[in-house]
């Protein structure tokens, strides 16, 4: 059965990636999808995610309450999906905006199990009931007014060519049974409209639930998670991208509805981008990142590299992609409290880490670039340049137009800044794993290649002329064009202080990558800038997120928050036309001025997670991080601390409440680091300006670096007094009754 396991409560969704508008019950195969039909255009729709017709409103990630808007033929209307009882859907629209008299614009639901020939719905007219059963299971639907008529059809194509050969005056296919059924309603009768879909034991049992469904409250609106929108924009983006592959029978959360059934065959499995979407699945729910993390690791080839791309056409074996995957499982695995994350990942993500050092350092001095490895599989582009690009990510990026591509080695001849640096913190994080299973062998391996590796980067990918890291050639000489690639280093700590200063020039410098939109993908004076296709000039979120994680490794909290606030600007321009692109212009900010972008692509998540990670984030460098922002506000709930946390902000205090029970306050703003939250125990590197921790009960004993706090005791609160101080200390709590 197609979703076995599935928890009963996501048994409901929009699991057709090319159907964005369809609802089905996913183990039955029941599906309910939404049609229309516009008689001035003599045009049938049944809204494919290709035709761009449905704008993708606020929903929950598990479909319990799915808004969107669509239009056709210049008609216009809101339709809500929500699951007001167990095992009850309801449907609802409303007519917005008329293109044509409402008399000849059909709303048509149509009712149909996938793959069975066997199955046959039966419509009564005397009550308006439209009923199956399906392997035992009854199934009801019925209306708040009864449709104008209800017709049968072999499928839904058949539907379309009645439609376009008789248009909607026609009652040929009037009828009471038939295997596809079909409930046709006009917008001047029913321009607003809902009906419900019962499940149950029996034929009694399910017309009891569709109309227990059908007379339920209205939905409100979904809880606001975010008041400044990006945590609501990450359930939006994962709830609309999460689909099910029904070639490989699982869900996951997919790189673009439009992408999959058209480009890929059924699927597609970007190896990067399935982690970034588990990340941001993570914050909501476990169990949807934990669905990403197993479908990208089934694809593991024997020579131990992760795919870059497994499609339902295609397999590109002989490449891989960033090695970003074990930090994003590190920090999913933190969120989530979920160990066996580690146990799923750690070893196929070592071997892939290992990978990287016996298949891409071509020029055998430490230092790896990209590649196409020969004799492995026959993927499109392989052993080719085209196909090592392909494993960067920035497929057509001017930092790649001086390589060549050496068949002997499957590189391209130079060392990439980017690459070597993400392979530091893969090292240290798998480093990290293999101390948390025992390991302390392969632990101390990993952190002496980190060590090495790191140096390697500083001592030879600096361009000192330049004053900024930069690709190298086997030649020895720098690759002129620059990415915010060259500021991942960062992220490896593998910078000083006069080199972060000079990238930090970089990043403000308007010629480069500073300026109103930004990062540009390449900076601003480079001649390939002005091409604004793809990664030759436009603004990706991979190298905003990455750039900003670095930034804050390196202490530079104040420049991190400016480029956070930078990406919120870029992403809200798009937002507010409910887009997500898949990259943005440098020079307008939105995603819809060229052809070649997606406008609603899975890893525009990591727009909005800059913005979550500028208040609660974690890293293997400084822990758990939280961060006090003036005003009145508040972010949850969702998943950190490995539960499920809300901070609230309001009347000069931060809140943190985890698993519904009250951590701590505090009137100290800025950036708490290595929060650790132990029964009866808290610790903390505060800010340094001072201020109040307030906890709730007694404490028994507190300590600031060296120097011992009492608590004072007002009511039912402790209160600690904490000094300002010249350097970062850590805070211990213990005893809190």
């Amino acid at each position: 059965m197609i979703g076995e396991g599935l928890a009963p409560a996501r048994h409901w969704n929009s699991w057709r990636s090319e159907y964005p508008a369809q609802m089905m019950h996913l183990p039955m195969g029941l599906t309910v999808t939404v049609t229309a039909y516009a008689a001035a255009a003599a045009s049938f729709t049944d809204f494919p995610a290709v035709k761009g017709q449905v704008t993708y409103g606020p929903r929950d990630v598990t479909a319990r309450d799915v808004s969107f808007s669509a239009r056709h033929g210049g008609t216009h209307f809101d339709w809500r999906w929500d699951q007001p009882v167990a095992g009850g859907l309801r449907g609802a629209w409303k007519a917005t905006e008329f293109g044509e008299w409402g008399l000849r614009f059909w709303i048509m639901p149509v009712f149909a199990v996938e793959g069975r020939d066997d199955i046959l719905w039966h419509f009564d007219p005397s009550s308006g009931v439209l009923a199956t059963i399906i392997d035992g299971r009854h199934i009801a639907v019925i209306g708040s007014q009864a449709p104008l008529m209800a017709t049968f059809h072999a499928d839904r194509p058949a539907l379309a060519a009645e439609l376009a050969e008789y248009g909607y005056f026609y009652l040929g296919s009037r009828g009471t049974s038939g295997k596809m059924a079909v409930l046709r309603y006009n917008l001047d009768e029913m321009p607003a409209m809902h009906f419900a879909v019962g499940i149950g034991v029996d034929a009694a049992d399910a017309l009891a639930t569709a109309k227990a469904a059908l007379t339920a409250p209205p939905p409100q609106a979904l809880p606001v998670r975010d008041e400044r929108g990006a945590l609501d924009a990450i359930r939006d983006i994962v709830g609309w991208n999460s689909v099910h592959d029904f070639i490989n029978d699982w869900p996951y959360m997919s790189l673009s509805r439009t992408w999959v059934a058209q480009k890929f065959g059924g699927f597609g499995l970007w190896l990067t981008d399935i982690f970034y979407h588990a990340m941001g699945s993570a914050l909501l729910e476990t169990d949807m990142a934990r669905e990403n993390i197993r479908a990208v690791l089934a694809t593991e080839t024997p020579q131990g590299n992760l795919p870059c791309l497994i499609t339902g056409r295609d397999q590109w074996i002989d490449r891989s992609q960033p090695p970003v995957c074990s930090f994003m499982l590190w920090k999913i695995w933190k969120h989530t409290g979920a160990d066996d994350l580690v146990e799923l990942g750690y070893r196929k993500l070592l071997r892939a880490h290992d990978w990287w050092f016996t298949h891409r350092d071509g020029e055998n001095q430490g230092l790896m670039g990209w590649g196409s490895s020969a004799g492995i599989g026959d993927g499109l582009y392989k052993s080719t340049k085209l196909g090592a690009k392909n494993e960067s990510s920035m497929d057509n990026s001017p930092i790649h137009d001086e390589t060549q591509f050496d068949p002997a080695t499957g590189c391209l001849d130079a060392a990439d800044v980017g690459l070597n640096a993400l392979l530091v913190v893969d090292a240290e994080v798998l480093a990290d794993w293999a101390k948390h299973l025992g390991d302390r062998a392969t632990a101390d391996r990993l952190l002496q290649r980190a060590a090495a590796l790191r140096q390697r980067i500083a001592d030879r990918l600096w361009d000192s002329s330049r004053r900024i890291f930069a690709n190298r050639r086997w030649s020895g000489d720098f690759v002129r064009s620059l990415a915010p690639t060259s500021f991942y280093p960062l992220l490896a700590d593998a910078a000083d202080p006069q080199q972060q200063r000079d990238l930090c020039a970089a990043l403000a410098d308007p010629a480069k990558f500073g300026g109103k939109w930004r990062l540009p993908s390449v900076t601003r004076d480079d001649p390939a800038y002005h091409d604004n296709v793809y990664w030759r000039g436009r603004i990706w979120p991979p190298l905003n997120y990455l750039t900003y994680q670095g930034l804050k490794r390196a202490g530079l909290d104040d420049i991190a928050a400016s480029l956070a606030e930078d990406s919120a600007e870029v992403f809200d321009a798009s937002w507010k036309r409910r887009q997500c692109p898949e990259n943005f212009s440098a020079e307008t900010g939105l995603g819809d001025d060229q052809p070649d972008t997606d406008l609603f692509y899975g890893w525009g998540v990591l727009m909005p997670l800059v913005s979550v990670n500028e208040i609660v984030d974690v890293t293997p460098w400084h822990g758990w991080e939280l961060t006090h922002k003036a005003g009145t506000w508040h972010l949850g709930p969702l998943n950190a601390f490995g539960g499920r946390v809300l901070i609230r902000v309001g009347d000069g205090r931060l809140t943190l409440t985890l698993n519904d029970r009250k951590v701590f306050a505090t009137d100290i703003v800025g950036r708490f680091r290595h929060v650790d939250i132990k029964p009866g125990r808290l610790s903390f590197e505060p800010p340094l300006a001072g201020g109040r921790i307030y906890l709730k009960g007694h404490v028994q004993r507190a300590s600031y670096g060296a120097a011992v706090i009492t608590a004072r005791q007002i009511g039912d609160e402790a209160v600690l007094d904490l000094p300002a101080v010249a350097a970062r200390q850590p805070c211990i709590i213990e005893g809190i009754q």
